[in-house]
């Protein structure tokens, strides 16, 4: 009899609206080991957000933290994004993550997750269906599989 290898969760999480001690707490309680910030620019005007708050913080907390900037959305998808126009940033978005770096980013990430450690991508965006989590997703599809769990901090 063949055992089968049980689906990794890959978690999600969005600070929109959101404290800093809300999405460690969020991240702690699904123990996640790895937190994986797919933001291409990982600056924040919200404290604690920033990279080197955030690693910091996490570090503290024993949760691992990576910066894969290139599955993020480039300036001209997030500019469609804030004029509401999510038809132009999914089509950027989609000509974006074909070139090599996003790919390869790609292949890392598919190796965190093989790794059997508890992976959670960071966005900015509070709702899974408005942000492009699920394009990064998508993507990994023929990499790795993944049951999906958004994790939604408490609004502050």
């Amino acid at each position: 009899m063949t055992r089968q290898s049980k689906t990794p969760t890959l978690f999600t999480i969005g600070y929109e609206q959101a404290t800093p001690a809300a999405v460690l707490k969020e991240l702690e309680q699904a123990k996640v080991d790895t937190l994986v910030d797919v933001r291409a620019v990982a600056a924040s005007r919200r404290p604690g957000f920033s990279k080197r708050q955030l690693s910091a913080a996490l570090d503290e907390a024993g949760i691992a933290y990576v910066h894969l900037q290139k599955l993020g959305t480039p300036a001209e998808g997030r500019t469609a994004a804030r004029a509401g126009d999510r038809d132009t940033l999914w089509r950027i978005y989609e000509k974006h993550v074909k070139k090599p770096e996003p790919q390869a980013e790609l292949d890392a990430l598919a190796g965190l997750i093989k790794s059997g450690k508890r992976i959670a991508l960071l966005y900015y965006c509070r709702d899974p269906k408005t942000c492009h989590r699920s394009r990064v997703i998508a993507h990994l599809d023929g990499r790795v599989r993944v049951k999906v769990d958004d994790l939604i901090p408490p609004l502050f």
